[in-house]
């Protein structure tokens, strides 16, 4: 019983591995937090609030739609169950305009992008 109870782990040898791996990119990462960090972890010319907001916009723009304009990207983001606010606006932007990215239509939505000339 006593050779049992020293060779069992909680997690054994391959998780531990991995969980001790996992603890030093998080060290690293917020080693990383000095000079040009920004809160939240956003890039330069945009707040976490707008990463956000961005991100939640894409989550409802699937890749088959770009590029595509105005009707491709409502409908496949109908197609995901986008929420009203998303179809909404959506339902903005320009007609026969294609955009090729989901920052393309962040911008035509009114929203900042990264700021290139702003990066450390």
């Amino acid at each position: 019983m006593d050779a049992v109870q020293r060779g069992s782990t909680k997690h054994g040898a391959v998780l531990d591995d991995r969980l001790r791996h996992e603890a030093k990119l998080e060290a690293r990462q917020v080693d990383l937090g000095g000079e040009g960090a920004r809160p939240g972890g956003a890039p330069p010319g945009m707040t976490a609030d707008e990463v956000d907001a961005r991100s939640n916009l894409g989550r409802y723009i699937p890749k088959a739609s770009l590029p595509g304009d105005r009707d491709d990207l409502i409908a496949g983001a109908s197609e995901m169950n986008a929420p009203d606010e998303v179809l909404d606006a959506l339902e903005a932007l320009p007609e026969q305009v294609v955009f090729e990215t989901v920052n393309q239509v962040w911008a035509a939505l009114g929203g900042r992008n990264e700021d290139p000339a702003r990066r450390p």
